[in-house]
């Protein structure tokens, strides 16, 4: 039997897994940043985008429940900074979405590497696909749009990885076991052993050539990319099925 066969769903990271991350969150704070620059001038004459940052990290620290949602996060600590400066609630309110509607156009102008759209389309064809990601790309709005049959986020999922909330939500969703799930991710902690540990196959790809971390039990498999991923699961050459 192929290693694919008894799948009935993926789950798959996003940032560094199917696209190269740093440079999109670098743009998509610049264009913030920009945006407060012209329309909120004082904020920006106090703050550099640095200091912006390490304020979210000490919100973040300050307030855990709002740690695994990054949108939610930002827009607090946007909020926040500009009351201290005696704007309205109101004023913080709109200048604070505002900026997060220019971090978002930026942030989901992402390139994904060469092989993601080609492999992704196939493996569509015989198990559903959900994304899973700590971040808060929206899917929809990238050239993956309509790759995935969902995409899921910390925030809904109420828990960032790796806490297993994410995994639990996509496989109620998809009506699958931990045994009919794989996942596939870059990150050793927040995706192989988080999922593995919630009981699912996991797969790590490891575009970068990094070493695996001595601590943990190494992956089921590692993977430079995603047709390394096709070869594993035997579908190279495999037609495809009815999904279950």
């Amino acid at each position: 039997m192929s290693a694919w066969q008894h799948l009935r769903l993926i789950t798959i990271d996003l940032d560094d897994t199917l696209w190269p991350c740093a440079p999109v969150i670098q743009a998509a704070e610049a264009a913030h940043y920009a945006w407060l620059a012209t329309q909120v001038p004082r904020l920006a004459e106090s703050h550099t985008v640095e200091s912006l940052r390490a304020h979210r990290r000490e919100l973040m620290r300050a307030r855990p429940d709002l740690a695994h949602d990054v949108t939610a996060l930002r827009d607090a600590a946007l909020r926040g900074l500009l009351m201290e400066m005696d704007y309205s609630e109101h004023q913080a309110s709109e200048w604070a979405q505002g900026a997060m509607a220019a971090f978002r156009q930026a942030r989901n102008r992402v390139e994904p590497y060469a092989d993601v759209i080609p492999v992704l389309t196939r493996l569509r064809q015989h198990c559903r696909l959900v994304a899973v990601t700590n971040g808060n790309a929206e899917v929809q709005h990238t050239p993956l749009r309509g790759i995935f049959d969902r995409c899921l986020t910390a925030a809904e999922a109420g828990a960032a990885k790796p806490d297993p909330a994410i995994f639990a939500l996509a496989m109620g969703w998809a009506e699958a076991t931990p045994a009919q799930t794989l996942h596939i991710g870059d990150d050793p902690m927040l995706d192989v052993q988080a999922a593995r540990a919630f009981g699912l196959a996991t797969v790590w790809i490891n575009r970068s050539g990094r070493p695996w971390p001595s601590e943990l039990e190494p992956p089921l498999c590692e993977v430079v990319d995603l047709h390394g991923l096709e070869a594993w699961l035997g579908l190279s050459a495999a037609k495809p099925e009815a999904r279950p």
